[in-house]
């Protein structure tokens, strides 16, 4: 009989070829079922929620794991992060319910981007934002004004990178904010779903905005153009990192989504 649990998953990405596992290369979804293994040889593969890009953090990786027997979660957890590399953790373990499956149940997730705006970069963040070279301040309330241009639901082909193979381009963003911090500014994008590297695309975009390179009404006609030569540079991958998941409510898994259910969503 099998038992599934669902982990709460960190991990620093520097060293990571993204969540996803690789043939030879180090992925938190290989980190993580080697551990597993060393608990259980025939563990099944974890599922994650969902891929990050090589390079890129995440705090609240959503994974389901399938045991052969009843585990009080606390020593999961402790069983395997006995296990693990010190780049990646499991924070929370809890039972899962049958039928859970985090990646076709996640409803909303939380990115964050975070930048550095000091005159010189800090030695003791380094690989854990985008410290950004300047002659004069970003323009932060030009930023937040051509973030508010991306909000609800729309094609986002121009900040889609051109390997993407999701079927549609069509994505809604729930909020966005610009939020200061000691080091400089976190861009918080949290949406339905999202494109490969779309947040990227709209950072690079949205700092190119904050430069001066562009005013910020120029946001909508970017993402009318349907065309990744229209937007800006594509955003270094340490300064992102999945920070929150959201699943639909009757899993009973985290806390409800701030952005209701989906539209189809009647259980």
């Amino acid at each position: 009989m099998s038992h599934p649990y669902f982990l709460t998953v960190a991990y620093a990405g520097a060293d990571f070829h993204g969540w996803q596992i690789q043939t030879s290369l180090r992925s938190g979804q290989g980190e993580l079922w080697k551990a597993l293994r060393a608990l259980e040889a025939e563990a099944p593969m974890p599922q994650g929620t969902g891929r990050t890009d090589a390079g890129v953090h995440a705090r609240a990786q959503g994974v389901l794991i399938q045991v052969s027997r009843p585990w009080d979660p606390y020593r999961l957890l402790a069983a395997l992060n006995a296990h693990l590399p010190w780049d990646l953790r499991v924070m929370a373990a809890q039972p899962a319910p049958e039928g859970f499956f985090p990646r076709q149940h996640a409803i909303a997730k939380r990115y964050v981007y975070r930048l550095g705006t000091g005159p010189a970069q800090d030695p003791l963040q380094h690989g854990r934002l985008w410290h950004v070279r300047r002659t004069g301040p970003l323009d932060t309330e030009a930023m937040a004004e051509a973030g508010r241009e991306l909000l609800g639901t729309h094609d986002f082909s121009s900040f889609r990178c051109a390997e993407c193979v999701a079927k549609s381009p069509v994505r809604t963003l729930h909020a966005f904010r610009v939020r200061p911090t000691e080091a400089g500014l976190d861009l918080v994008f949290e949406g339905d779903r999202f494109l490969m590297h779309q947040v990227r695309i709209m950072t690079g975009t949205l700092v190119d905005i904050g430069r001066g390179r562009w005013p910020a009404a120029a946001l909508p006609a970017i993402l009318a153009a349907r065309n990744r030569a229209s937007a800006g540079p594509t955003a270094p991958p340490e300064g992102l990192c999945m920070d929150k998941v959201w699943y639909e409510a009757r899993w009973g898994i985290g806390e409800p989504s701030p952005f209701g259910e989906r539209p189809d969503q009647s259980r």
